[in-house]
């Protein structure tokens, strides 16, 4: 191994009396070079530490093998298991992926759009923060022909392919699952309306009630930050309501297990008093008790998805211009956070 410097493929050439010309088409395993020689050059390539440059290679060629993956936040059940989806189909292609965090922040989505496009991602894949304005930082990528996906959080009105679920359907299911439960009084918590995922899911609660001629009550619609702070605040407005709210659908799982544990903390019996529907199906909804009726967010899938239209465009298989909107199917998972004693949907549901 040299030292103080990268070895270089001279550096190989010269230890073996070879040319340079050699030693590069060995390196490519191309067939011209015989097994024997190209033994002799990987040998001494490792023996001196001698790393390809791939990055430079594949900017000769116009594409770096990489994909940009932008998200909200990384603390996330369900962003986590669309990185696994994503991480599989991308790997498997030969294509690495470049993480970015927005962190909820517009500023810092704008920024790490400028860094991925300037580290010559061949594709992003990317799932808008709470606060997005508009979508002007994503034309330089669309302008250049660079493929983008968006996924989960997304701008309708956007020309750019989108890989989402029927967030009104769950959000109606969720709803008339509490009113067959016998609810009258239904609380929606849930977080920032210009969000296609969240207004999709309140339209979804508003019509379930009209549907089963209860009033819309505006007075029942917490919206916050779903943070573990959020969850708290929003459980003493619940419980300072009078007459109590019988069922509450959640946006999200983290804050509907905050919301049973504040709750249970004030003698407040969940199911008994007031029924609880969540949303994600994360992991924590099968810890708290009881356990969490949710709505099942196939993440992993959606990654699967959303990585293979985009790979498959990049190597020319199919055309992203082809796809305007993919759904994922998503469905009701039903535990005992939701049943009511008496429901005879409460048999084996712990």
């Amino acid at each position: 191994m040299l030292r103080g410097r990268e070895a270089t493929i001279y550096d190989i050439a010269n230890q073996l009396n070879i040319s340079i010309a050699t030693v590069s088409r060995a390196l490519n395993d191309d067939p011209v070079v015989s097994k024997k020689t190209k033994k002799r050059i990987f040998e001494t390539a490792e023996r001196l530490g001698y790393r390809s440059n791939h990055f430079a290679s594949n900017l000769r060629k116009q594409q770096t093998n990489t994909i940009g993956f932008m998200v909200h936040e990384l603390q996330s059940s369900f962003i986590n298991s669309v990185l696994t989806g994503v991480e599989k189909v991308a790997t498997d292609a030969g294509y690495d992926l470049i993480i970015a965090h927005s962190q909820e922040s517009y500023e810092k989505e704008v920024a790490n759009a400028k860094n991925l496009f300037h580290k010559r991602v061949d594709g992003l894949i990317t799932s808008l923060s709470f606060d997005t304005k508009n979508l002007d930082h994503f034309r330089p990528f669309t302008d250049r022909g660079v493929p983008v996906i968006f996924f989960d959080r997304v701008e309708s009105y956007s020309e750019i392919p989108v890989v989402v679920i029927d967030n009104y359907k769950c959000g109606y299911q969720a709803t008339r699952h509490l009113i067959d439960q016998g609810c009258k009084k239904i609380v929606h918590i849930t977080s920032n309306l210009s969000r296609n995922v969240y207004t999709d899911r309140f339209q979804g609660y508003r019509d379930a009630l009209a549907d089963h001629n209860i009033p819309f009550d505006d007075s029942l619609v917490i919206i916050g930050d779903l943070s573990e702070k959020a969850g708290v605040e929003a459980t003493h407005r619940i419980l300072e309501m009078h007459p109590a709210p019988d069922g509450a659908f959640i946006t999200n799982d983290f804050v509907a297990a905050v919301c049973i544990r504040t709750l249970k903390q004030h003698n407040v019996s969940v199911p008994g008093d007031i029924a609880i529907v969540g949303f994600n199906n994360d992991t924590i909804g099968q810890l708290v008790e009881p356990a969490l009726t949710t709505i099942n967010y196939p993440g992993k899938e959606m990654g699967e998805v959303a990585a293979r239209s985009l790979v498959n465009h990049l190597k020319g298989v199919a055309s992203l211009q082809q796809i305007d909107r993919i759904i994922i199917n998503a469905e009701l998972i039903i535990r005992g956070s939701s049943l009511f004693k008496g429901s005879p949907l409460n048999q084996g549901h712990p």
